[in-house]
């Protein structure tokens, strides 16, 4: 068991006695090989081994600016789920990476899936800075559209972070 700590946009994630924690969509195996066999798949931030459970972590902040994409972001999570586990089965197979081949055969052993969606929004909403998302109708809908995955998604910011897994700071 290590510790770890990997960070995404302004926030810091230290992830302690983990078996493994990486940043998938930075693996060469995600952006040289899946990515451009697949054509614009999606990837979540982080993927993290703890006992018999992986974790697929999906990163978004907006405390400093308002989401803008059109599209629904349970729809968003949901794909970039799909597309990382099926990232996870190529890599095991055709993977070129010792150590992705590795981390993915180890992650594909797992016995439970945990999708955790790590939004961090405006602590004191304003006109300028307004909540851009909903906590209670984004878990509502990423409960439907992940079923396939994890029944119990859940969705966290900095204060409700798993302590199992570690902790979030600000850079």
């Amino acid at each position: 068991m290590i510790d770890i700590a990997l960070n995404e946009g302004s926030l810091s994630f230290e992830f302690d006695s983990v078996e493994f924690a990486e940043k998938y969509d930075d693996w060469r195996h995600y952006r040289g090989v899946f990515n451009s066999a697949c054509g614009s798949s999606k990837a979540v931030d982080f993927v993290v081994s703890k006992g018999g459970t992986l974790w697929l972590i999906e990163v978004k902040d907006y405390r400093t600016h308002a989401r803008t994409k059109p599209s629904d972001l349970a729809d968003e999570v949901m794909l970039k789920v799909r597309d990382t586990m099926a990232g996870l089965v190529s890599a095991a197979y055709v993977g070129v990476d010792a150590d992705e081949k590795r981390t993915s055969r180890s992650a594909l052993k797992k016995r439970k899936l945990k999708v955790v969606l790590h939004l961090e929004q405006p602590s004191k909403p304003s006109r300028l800075f307004p909540m851009s998302v909903d906590p209670a109708d984004i878990l509502m809908k990423l409960r439907q559209r992940l079923r396939f995955a994890d029944c119990h998604p859940t969705v966290v910011d900095r204060a409700k972070f798993p302590n199992s897994l570690g902790r979030v700071s600000s850079i």
